[in-house]
């Protein structure tokens, strides 16, 4: 009868062998430490993504709290210039816009901010806009973006208070000058730097006013300093400023 020693089946397959050092049950365990790392490491990651998403919240709530304070302080007039920005952009009337709306809409106010600083803001303030329907795919993806009724996904929309919250803290730390070379911007048409007979009489025209010739006249002769019959910014400055 042969022995263990004499098995030809032992050492190819291990048959007879001690296991002082609990091999096998280490290969099962090894697994085991495995899947109890990883699992404690995805705790931590949703740890940390709840951590930033509280943080985001809490930094969010600070801000509308500080543009409420901010849109109380505005005068009625700025108010409505906020709201008529952004209706005037909100194309499809849904209290909500989006990237390109919200730029133009911040431009027609007075800020004219970069890509990236739109995208902040959005990342910051917006809300993840929600299709009306599956997203489709094809041709029905095409004839769905013809009529406007596909959204691509991750689109991100600021709600009309979120806006009026913003705009409004802006606004309050805006430098008066600038204010006023804004106003200035509305009278001088083409960028020409100087607000002439013909700006005043369109802006009249345009406001309803029934200013007669003589009178926007003498108003070009009372504060024109240089004598060239128009206002130059450093004197509609002087004039605003007093």
């Amino acid at each position: 009868m042969a022995t263990s020693s004499n098995n030809p089946l032992a050492p190819r397959y291990g048959l007879g062998r001690s296991n002082p050092t609990g091999g096998a049950q280490n290969a099962f365990n090894t697994p085991a430490a495995g899947f109890t790392g990883n699992a404690k490491s995805q705790r931590q990651l949703e740890a940390e993504r709840l951590d930033r998403e509280r943080k985001a919240r809490e930094e969010r709530e600070r801000m509308e709290a500080v543009g409420q304070n901010s849109l109380a302080e505005l005068t009625e007039e700025q108010r409505e210039e906020i709201t008529e920005a952004f209706n005037l952009f909100d194309l499809d009337k849904d209290t909500f816009i989006d990237y390109h709306e919200l730029k133009v809409a911040m431009k027609a106010l007075g800020f004219d901010l970069p890509k990236q600083e739109i995208l902040a803001i959005l990342q910051t303030h917006g809300v993840q806009a929600q299709p009306a329907h599956p997203h489709p795919t094809g041709k029905a993806k095409q004839a769905a973006q013809a009529q406007g009724g596909y959204q691509p996904p991750n689109r991100l929309l600021l709600s009309f208070q979120s806006f009026q919250t913003l705009m409004a803290q802006r606004i309050r730390s805006r430098e008066p000058e600038d204010e006023i070379l804004r106003a200035f911007e509305l009278f001088d048409e083409g960028g020409k730097g100087l607000i002439t007979l013909q700006d005043l009489q369109r802006v009249a025209r345009e406001l309803g006013e029934g200013l007669q010739h003589e009178e926007m006249l003498a108003m070009i002769e009372e504060f024109d300093m240089d004598g060239d019959n128009a206002i130059s910014r450093d004197e509609f400055l002087s004039i605003c400023l007093g």
